[in-house]
């Protein structure tokens, strides 16, 4: 059980970054938004957002809240289903079970483009998106 003393008031952020410009777009995005809102965080990266899932749970008990960043985007076969669905199904069962706000900006995109302008910090940044959510649940 998460126990309030070995928690430190920071946040955070899991991001996958296989896109490297979308990942940095991302965490720009999220982190700006924690700073103007006063909370602090760290930034781990992950290889793939299928390994998001195990480093929240590795760090569940240490932290406030988590923001999962990253891209997936739509090949040819059904490896995007399956790393979509399962990657944010294992997100939600780990918010639900230890009762802990997890920010969602994962980009499930049908090509490149989508991706860039999800992540644009001037156009629909969903790491900003991900960290006002956390943020809100936090209060």
């Amino acid at each position: 059980s998460r126990s309030e003393k070995n928690m430190n008031n920071k946040i955070l952020i899991v991001s996958a970054n296989y896109y490297k410009e979308i990942s940095n777009n991302l965490e720009l995005g999220t982190i700006n938004t924690l700073k103007e809102n006063g909370y602090e965080y760290e930034i781990i990266n992950a290889p793939g957002c299928f390994e998001i899932p195990y480093l929240i749970k590795k760090n569940i008990d240490n932290f406030k809240g988590f923001i999962s960043l990253g891209c997936i985007i739509k090949g040819d076969t059904y490896h995007f289903e399956v790393i979509a669905n399962e990657t944010s199904r294992k997100i939600m069962d780990l918010s639900v079970e230890f009762q802990v706000p997890i920010g969602f900006g994962i980009l499930t995109c049908y090509d490149l483009d989508q991706a860039i302008v999800r992540s644009d910090i001037n156009q629909k940044n969903k790491g900003q998106e991900a960290a006002l959510a956390c943020i809100e649940l936090l209060k």
